[in-house]
């Protein structure tokens, strides 16, 4: 995809957000029809495996803030097509230019280095050309350069879900992705196996053709070649002459100890395969963690790995020697005499064991209230409660209504 295909493109609507949309809204509009339209929940839907390829092109440019700055722009300066009979905003040239003979003497082609002088030089050809992807290159007369230039192909996103032992330790997980890849039949060429590609006819191989709207004449995308420049004699069965098809692909993801749930891990390269012989994009495997039933993730250190331990009024007491698990194994832990609900003790290094140093284990103690008392606990926990009912717990509490 080059910056000239933007022009026809309304990304925004694509994921059904506002051009003015926050990254947070579009990345939650992405993960919502990315759920519902891919290729897996949808199996032999045309349909949802089309608009799914439109959105991911969709995200990828929408989610990149230098790709995104640059589509807009793309998008103010040529929207609907051209500039609407003057240049953006509506401001035209009532009074002409010198030596044109008025506004029905301009031409837009001489604002791009496109006129009948020496050619292109001082032009904005240069500094439009980068909005279309052709980064300056011109050609002898001055506009733009046509033929296929290398494109990079699209960032792609997928979801692994992982065991949460696994988000800790750290694995090697596979992965099965349905996404655009090079296509077998056609090698990435887009034309059906033993024929060829020929110049295009319409915009004679540059890419782009020029068009009259008013008093203005401006240079768009070709759409017969799309702006390649070439046209294939016959399209490829497989690929419809795009030379990238859907495919599902099974990748090995190496998952570092310690990932977090909604982390991104990036592979540079196994994205969508670059055309014209670009580099491929990348791919980012974004991690489900599946809650453990009964460690936890610190809010504050997601190295710290938390656990709850129910214990005894007596234990709080009178203090007590507890056995806790860890992920591997088990660790006693001392409670002091006189210890209250609530109270966490820190466990060093027995947490996450990340690059970066282990994490430690917080080991939180709660005090465990039985639903039922046999007659001899009832009758014990009322001998308890007289012999201590002039100790009032709430005496500070109620100190100011006094």
């Amino acid at each position: 995809m080059t910056q000239r295909d933007w022009i026809e493109k309304d990304f925004y609507r694509e994921l059904g957000v506002s051009s003015s949309a926050s990254d947070s809204e579009i990345k939650k509009a992405y993960r919502k029809l990315a759920r519902e339209l891919h290729p897996d929940a949808n199996p032999g839907d045309a349909v949802a495996e089309t608009r799914f390829k439109a959105v991911s092109e969709a995200y990828g440019v929408l989610s990149d803030p230098e790709k995104r700055a640059e589509y807009d722009e793309t998008r103010k300066l040529f929207a609907g097509g051209g500039f609407s009979g003057g240049f953006p905003g509506g401001q035209g040239f009532p009074g002409g230019f010198p030596g044109q003979g008025g506004a029905q003497g301009f031409d837009l082609g001489d604002l791009f280095g496109q006129g009948t002088g020496s050619g292109g030089a001082g032009g904005l050809g240069d500094l439009f050309g980068n909005l279309f992807g052709n980064r300056g290159a011109s050609t002898a007369a001055g506009g733009y350069s046509g033929g296929q230039r290398p494109q990079q192909g699209a960032d792609v996103e997928s979801r692994l879900t992982i065991p949460f032992e696994d988000a800790v330790r750290g694995a090697t997980m596979t992965l099965n992705i349905s996404s655009p890849g090079t296509c077998d039949t056609c090698h990435g060429s887009g034309a059906r196996p033993g024929t060829g590609s020929h110049t295009c006819p319409i915009c004679g191989g540059a890419g782009v053709v020029s068009r009259s709207q008013g008093a203005f004449a401006f240079s768009e995308p070709c759409r017969d070649c799309r702006g390649t420049g070439r046209v294939v004699d016959e399209p490829c069965p497989e690929c419809g002459g795009d030379g990238v098809s859907t495919k599902v692909r099974t990748l090995t993801v190496r998952v570092p100890a310690g990932v977090d749930d909604g982390q991104r891990i990036r592979l540079p390269g196994k994205g969508e395969p670059g055309r014209y012989g670009g580099p491929p994009g990348d791919l980012y495997v974004r991690m489900s963690v599946t809650p453990h039933r009964v460690f936890g993730r610190s809010a504050k250190n997601p190295n710290d790995l938390t656990l709850k331990v129910p214990v005894t009024f007596p234990e709080l007491v009178q203090g007590a020697t507890l056995t806790v698990p860890t992920l591997d194994s088990t660790v006693s832990l001392k409670i002091p005499a006189g210890t209250q609900s609530g109270r966490t003790f820190r466990v060093r290094g027995r947490g996450v064991q990340a690059k970066k140093g282990a994490g430690d284990l917080l080991v939180t103690v709660e005090v465990a209230i039985p639903q039922r008392l046999d007659e001899a606990a009832a009758a014990a926990l009322q001998e308890y409660a007289d012999a201590t009912k002039a100790s009032d717990p709430r005496a500070d509490l109620l100190a100011g209504e006094r």
